[in-house]
């Protein structure tokens, strides 16, 4: 006989929570402390997929800055902390939102990042220069 026990992950719930397209996205665990830690971030900022990652609250707003370096000001990422526990919040944005909401109340719990892939961030520019509705006639 084989018992199965349900254990709960932080990034299925976060990475529903965040909006971003789920059929193709990359699970990262966490960052390297050191060594890799700008190149994997550079990856990502060219990246298609949703990124998914944890980060420590000590190390959570120095992390967005460095990615925020490396992604475009439009691109959005979600941040969910304390999953399925009572304090539970996510905030999801532009780099500038979330860094600013962080900023303000200060950074407690566990955190997951989700990153937008740059095809939906690129998508979503095209949309806001070709739509009619936005169109700037001479």
């Amino acid at each position: 006989m084989v018992l199965i026990k349900t254990v709960i992950t932080a990034f299925v719930p976060a990475l529903v929570n965040s909006g971003f397209p789920t059929d193709r996205f990359v699970y990262e665990g966490f960052l390297p402390h050191k060594k890799g830690r700008q190149t994997r971030m550079k990856q990502w900022a060219e990246n298609d997929q949703t990124i998914v990652f944890y980060e420590s609250p000590h190390k959570i707003l120095k992390t967005l800055k460095q990615l925020s370096e490396f992604c475009s000001a439009h691109r959005k990422v979600s941040v969910s902390r304390e999953i399925t526990k009572k304090f539970e919040e996510t905030v999801t944005g532009t780099f500038s939102h979330v860094i600013n909401h962080f900023t303000a109340h200060s950074p407690k719990g566990e955190f997951v990042v989700v990153l937008e892939g740059i095809a939906l961030q690129v998508e979503r520019r095209d949309m806001l220069c070709f739509n009619p509705l936005f169109t700037v006639w001479d």
